[in-house]
């Protein structure tokens, strides 16, 4: 509310919809891309959305090459950063210019603060020079970092159901597979999961967790995801036993208290469902429609289309259909949004404390909260803006337990309700292949 008041105090709208567009097209808008700034072409003059901005080595920001000024814009590969959407998303934000600043101001101990679009754009502050990777591509999606993810969804239970029938063979079930995969990618320790394949029989991918769901920590995801590389495609698909068997398992759970206490959904990934499967919802979902049905029709086919998509329809879900391995990541993400929309409308801004990350120098937590449209219109419709957040460093956590205080032999520690250690005296921090932060207590 605060961000969209002051984007009204400076005739700014809070719209992100194309159909009302801050913009109109025969307007220019210019914004400070983070991978353009001080770029120029071969008549040295600055490149489109490169202009100059100054960047100065802070300590404080561990010696970067920073603008405390003012924030920039990162947007990844397969985002145009011309785009309606990114566009008026770009010119509502840069209300959070003068917010950041100031907050910096009041408070020297903050570090890097950000607003997370839910277009794919990402304003940071500090501004920074933003690099690509080694083939030259911007992989960051700020929409497929876990604290975004947790932010703009609640706690969830979710079974993944994959058609492995034979029609399945070659690139579609290399598809689904990846689907399943990136799925996953999207969970957190506060989401449950378990897969589940079918054919002329049901299968747990892992019969150790048959008929239960499973935290969906770090570990168990990349079980399912060794597991998910093994499975074949044979035999004829019948859909029914598996949708039965996953509504079994969610109200068992939800009937008895157990996991995520929040959102349910099924995630159903097939290239057709031709089966009479309204008696399974009749019985099972209907009417309250307790569980989401998500839909993940796989291939070019449409013959089923319309089937795999009054699934979605009648079950409060969604629809998508991936025909190639490019177009797993964006429509895997649709899901998200659906789950958004009752803490949309509800206006719930719930603080959200992430998993440790590692900064440049040393562990951070995520402190984000998730951001609303303000638009009446667009608040009853479910519509998220975003996630605004900060990076809170663990050192001025353990600064609210000093040492006189603790005596001779006291000494402070940090556990999440997940049970993980965030801060130890004898905890030695590792940095894998992610941001995220590895602890080993010795």
């Amino acid at each position: 509310e605060h961000i969209c008041q002051r984007a009204t105090d400076n005739k700014l709208s809070c719209c992100l919809s194309p159909f009302l567009c801050l913009i109109a097209p025969h307007q220019q808008f210019d914004y400070y891309n983070s991978l353009l700034i001080n770029e120029k072409d071969e008549n040295d003059n600055y490149v489109e959305l490169g202009d100059e901005f100054i960047l100065e080595p802070n300590e404080h920001f561990n010696n970067l090459l920073v603008n405390t000024t003012y924030s920039d814009v990162q947007l990844p590969t397969n985002v145009y950063n011309k785009d309606p959407d990114i566009l008026n998303g770009v010119y509502m934000s840069e209300a959070l210019n003068p917010i950041f600043v100031d907050n910096f101001q009041r408070d020297p101990t903050l570090t890097w603060q950000y607003f997370g679009s839910s277009t794919g754009f990402f304003r940071l502050y500090p501004g920074i020079k933003w690099m690509p990777d080694e083939n030259g591509v911007i992989s960051f999606d700020c929409r497929n970092r876990g604290w975004y993810i947790q932010a703009a969804t609640s706690p969830k239970d979710i079974i993944i159901v994959v058609d492995i029938s034979g029609s399945m063979k070659g690139l579609l079930m290399t598809i689904a597979k990846h689907t399943i995969i990136t799925i996953l990618d999207t969970l957190g320790e506060n989401d449950f999961v378990n897969i589940i394949a079918y054919n002329d029989y049901v299968h747990y991918v892992e019969p150790c967790f048959k008929g239960i769901l499973v935290q969906a920590d770090r570990d168990n995801r990349e079980h399912f995801k060794q597991l998910v590389d093994e499975l074949q495609a044979k035999g004829v698909g019948t859909v029914n036993k598996a949708v039965l068997e996953s509504f079994k398992i969610l109200r068992e759970f939800r009937e008895a208290g157990q996991g995520g206490l929040c959102n349910q959904a099924i995630m159903l990934i097939t290239d057709g469902a031709v089966e009479d499967y309204e008696s399974v919802f009749e019985k099972y979902n209907w009417p309250d429609r307790k569980v989401r049905v998500f839909t993940y029709l796989i291939g070019r086919e449409v013959t089923f289309a319309q089937n795999v998509k009054w699934i979605a329809c009648n079950n409060k879900g969604y629809y998508t259909q991936i025909s190639t391995l490019a177009d797993v990541q964006e429509n895997v993400m649709e899901y998200l949004h659906v789950l958004s929309r009752p803490m949309v409308i509800n206006h719930d801004h719930d603080i959200i404390w992430t998993e440790a990350y590692m900064d440049s120098s040393s562990p951070v937590l995520l402190l984000v909260i998730p951001a609303p449209s303000c638009r009446r219109f667009w608040r009853s419709h479910g519509i998220l803006l975003g996630v605004v957040g900060s990076d809170v460093p663990l050192r001025e956590l353990l600064k609210l337990a000093p040492r006189y205080k603790l005596g001779v032999h006291g000494y402070a520690f940090l556990n999440t309700n997940n049970g993980y250690i965030l801060s130890h005296p004898d905890l030695r921090p590792l940095v894998g292949d992610s941001d995220a932060l590895t602890t080993v207590v010795i």
